[in-house]
């Protein structure tokens, strides 16, 4: 009788435990290189982004459209300060770059203008012409899709306003160098106007020309600018005789249009007109400063960061601007600023602008008001409004 063989004993399948990773030292075979993605063509990436930012952008429009539509006061949310102020924060502590805050600021003010605009035709009266420093506050606050309208004087600006042909007016009121514009204060003694908003300035002055230095004669521009850089004139272009015109922006256009001139103007009026920088920032104060008001017939909401203007009139008498100013001291209120000028009238005395840090709805701007209306000829409140940052 054949053996039986015997059965094979069955091998079990063990899993192969995986070889520690190979340190950096020791060489290891080649191994099959990870897929990367491959950078996209920059063509092609900038066409994909400016498509989805222009999804965006109208996106935004469209629900800021639907914001004010769902208001109770439509009005007071297109010019919603707080929503401003919230925005520009956002965008500061967003922000890293490459791109300024600054620059950020302006594209997002283009998009919020043109909002307004289709919800309203927001027409804005500046001291005028185009490119003058005051329009470059306008396009500041208001954006380049307002109806920004340009006149030649201070007082137009408050007759457009005062008449309704235009909602809102721009105009100086206080330079760090030369002080206060005495033709807006004097017009807020004229017509019952608001001040509604504020806007602060960095005012840098250049000299364009489309000659060399050496061959300027003339240097056009506004009093205020050549006397904003009198000190570098003179030690710079003592050769040259200073004539004064309307604006920064006529200089400018004289300075392109006649041999040998130059203008004493902003970048932006080199840039519109086509005339070279000669020298930059030539104004004598690095700090330069222009103040700008913006006037109406709307209260401002308080924000927590407000500042009042009144007129005051006092008895034109020993020490009656002594009490005045005790009572700020009293109340515990920052006086900013005090401005007098005399009446027009026959009567003796002063009128005074006074500027301080507070609302009129809060209780210590109250009591400062009633008291000082006790000892008044003549109180006017001319407004309460947000204090802002300084623009560059």
């Amino acid at each position: 009788m054949a053996k039986k063989k015997a059965a094979k004993p069955v091998k079990k399948k063990v899993a192969k435990k995986r070889a520690p990773a190979a340190s950096p030292t020791r060489a290891t075979k080649p191994t099959k290189a990870r897929s990367v993605p491959v950078p996209a063509n920059p063509d092609q990436e900038l066409a994909a982004i400016d498509q989805e930012l222009v999804g965006l952008l109208n996106r935004r429009v469209e629900t800021f459209l639907k914001k004010v539509a769902q208001s109770e006061s439509p009005q007071e949310t297109l010019f919603d300060v707080q929503d401003d102020i919230k925005l520009w924060t956002m965008l500061e502590s967003m922000n890293k770059g490459p791109l300024s805050t600054v620059e950020l600021k302006s594209v997002f003010r283009s998009v919020i203008s043109a909002g307004r605009q289709r919800v309203k035709n927001t027409r804005v009266a500046y001291l005028g012409p185009a490119y003058s420093f005051t329009h470059l506050a306008a396009i500041n606050r208001f954006g380049e899709s307002a109806d920004l309208v340009p006149v030649s004087t201070i007082a137009t600006v408050f007759e457009e306003v005062n008449r309704g042909h235009v909602q809102y007016g721009l105009v100086p009121i206080e330079n760090s160098t030369d002080g206060r514009i005495v033709d807006t204060l004097d017009m807020f003694t004229r017509l019952p106007l608001r001040i509604c908003g504020e806007i602060q300035l960095h005012v840098h002055h250049n000299l364009l020309a489309r000659c060399d230095w050496s061959d300027i004669t003339e240097i056009y521009s506004k009093p205020q600018a050549l006397s904003q850089c009198r000190d570098w004139l003179a030690k710079n272009m003592s050769h040259a005789r200073l004539i004064e015109v309307t604006s920064t922006s006529t200089a400018a256009q004289l300075a392109r249009d006649k041999p040998g001139a130059a203008a004493v103007a902003s970048q932006q009026a080199a840039v519109q007109y086509g005339i070279q920088i000669v020298a930059e920032c030539i104004e004598d104060n690095r700090n330069n400063m222009t103040r700008f008001a913006i006037i109406g017939d709307s209260i401002a909401e308080p924000t927590g960061h407000d500042r009042t203007a009144i007129l005051l009139q006092i008895p034109h008498k020993s020490g009656s601007l002594s009490d005045a100013l005790q009572v700020f001291k009293k109340c515990k209120v920052n006086l900013t600023w005090i401005e007098s000028f005399p009446l027009r009238s026959p009567e003796i005395g002063y009128l005074f602008f006074l500027d301080f840090e507070g609302h009129v709805t809060d209780a210590k701007t109250k009591r400062t008001l009633k008291e000082l209306e006790s000892m008044a000829d003549r109180l006017e409140i001319l407004g309460s409004y947000p204090r802002s940052e300084p623009l560059n």
